[in-house]
């Protein structure tokens, strides 16, 4: 009898199916260096202890996109082992800030399956949620992948779409009680631009380009203990349609948020995601651009001193942004645009 896990396939999920997955992750200041080689990100408060108790953190919180790469991480074993493509995301929320020392945990809840119309893959929805060591969620989200089937004969017990909120509502968003910007330093954040000075339709080039190197990205799996083979494993990755390894489109999130910070470098947390696409592949040696769009903009509840920020960032491949590439003449997104991201963020006012 195999005591391996060859990971689970579409027909192995039912709905409403709970899934705690392995390997508990303490995090600490190693991994934060590691994040910070990897992605570059300029933004004080995850920098600076200083900085960040000047607004009413005990030190420096962990950036939220590495708490999301570790909790995403975590739930690739389970639901994304045998995957064809990670899809999309929606409804995140990070509940809590996370501090180096702390040990993160996630659990999975299946909340959606379709098969697909060739019944060789099927698409899965799970909510996803990361919890500290004293139990308490520090994040949740549902994101939808496709996976292969085993049997492509094998039949579906229950099928369901799920119906997700198109975007957080203002009032669902979470920041510590404690935070004071008062003292909040635009000049050692690096930014005099507030809340106040970004309006609805602004457009931001973030004018820098980065390229992405195998070796990186293969520190970025490891680090996130993300294992799913089309990243992975460049000999079975000869067999795909791609004939070579992806990049973890969570790469692609983090090079695009660091790249943000020129154009939006007060908006010192991410506080949720509302939707998000990975449009097309990025492989090493393709270059990253992006650009940003804002939304909407929201002053925080019970924060008469941060605004919130509902922001459109888009990375591209291999293209600057300087004419903001998006849709094509047929209406399909540009062969350029790797991500489309819908998020709130947080800035001082």
């Amino acid at each position: 009898m195999t005591k391996t896990n060859s990971g689970n396939f579409f027909e192995d999920f039912r709905l409403g199916q709970e899934i705690r997955h392995a390997t508990p992750r303490t995090v600490t200041q190693g991994d934060v260096a590691l994040y910070t080689g990897l992605f570059g990100a300029r933004f004080p408060v995850p920098n600076s202890d200083p900085f960040a108790r000047s607004i009413g953190y005990p030190r420096a919180p962990v950036d939220d996109l590495l708490v999301f790469h570790i909790v995403f991480g975590k739930s690739v074993p389970d639901v994304s082992l045998n995957a064809v493509a990670n899809l999309g995301y929606a409804e995140g929320r990070f509940l809590a800030p996370v501090l180096s020392g702390d040990t993160l945990t996630a659990s999975s809840t299946v909340i959606g399956l379709k098969e697909n119309s060739s019944r060789e893959t099927g698409v899965v929805y799970v909510r996803t949620t990361g919890r500290n060591q004293h139990r308490e969620p520090v994040l949740d989200y549902v994101r939808w992948v496709m996976v292969n089937k085993r049997d492509k004969a094998a039949k579906i017990a229950e099928e369901r779409v799920p119906e997700t909120v198109p975007v957080v509502a203002v009032d669902a968003l979470r920041l510590p009680r404690e935070l004071d910007c008062r003292l909040y330093d635009d000049a050692l954040a690096g930014s005099p631009h507030r809340w106040g000075a970004y309006a609805k339709g602004d457009r931001i080039d973030h004018v820098d380009g980065v390229t992405i190197e195998e070796a990186e990205h293969m520190i970025a799996t490891r680090l996130y203990h993300n294992t799913a083979r089309v990243h992975f494993n460049a000999h079975a990755a000869k067999s795909s349609r791609f004939g070579k390894r992806l990049i973890y489109g969570g790469h692609v999130i983090s090079t695009a948020r660091a790249l943000s910070f020129n154009g939006l470098g007060n908006a010192f947390r991410v506080l949720a995601i509302n939707a998000g696409r990975h449009v097309n592949p990025l492989f090493a040696g393709d270059t990253i651009y992006a650009w940003s769009e804002v939304l909407d903009t929201a002053p925080m509840p019970a924060h008469g001193d941060i605004g919130a920020l509902r922001i459109r960032t888009v990375a591209t491949k291999d293209r600057p942004c300087a004419d903001f590439p998006d849709k094509g003449a047929d209406g399909k997104s540009d062969p350029a645009v790797l991500l489309d991201l819908d998020y709130w963020v947080a800035m001082p006012r």
